[in-house]
């Protein structure tokens, strides 16, 4: 339930294979990109933005993805991994959140955590 995120990113190249691989399972695709940044979304919108960062690096930040069923979620997981993201927790019930809520955490090349979840 947001309109956009902006992340700043030491690596632009590391962070857009990243996200490519990880959000794919989700339904979302890299709509922009020039030298600066590059846009994610489904196909047109773009709502997550990543700004090249050349200064000191940020302290994180978390955000969480929609995604439309456990086998997305578990895809999620392991496409990050193998784009470069850390595992932060992987594919399954969250039952100290709620009764049904299934996720999966990574931790993306800039430390912040990145989570794909259906409830």
């Amino acid at each position: 339930m947001y309109d956009h995120i902006g992340l700043r990113v030491g690596s632009l190249d590391a962070s857009v294979r990243f996200y490519t691989a990880a959000l794919a399972p989700l339904g979302f695709v890299l709509c922009s990109r020039d030298d600066s940044g590059a846009g994610f979304g489904p196909s047109g919108e773009p709502a997550l933005w990543l700004h090249l960062n050349k200064g000191p690096a940020n302290g994180g930040a978390h955000v969480a993805f929609r995604a439309p069923d456990h086998a997305a979620i578990r895809k999620f997981h392991s496409e990050g991994l193998k784009a470069g993201g850390r595992d932060n927790g992987g594919a399954g019930p969250r039952a100290d959140y709620s009764p049904t809520y299934y996720a999966a955490f990574l931790i993306d090349p800039d430390g912040n955590n990145v989570e794909a979840v259906c409830t």
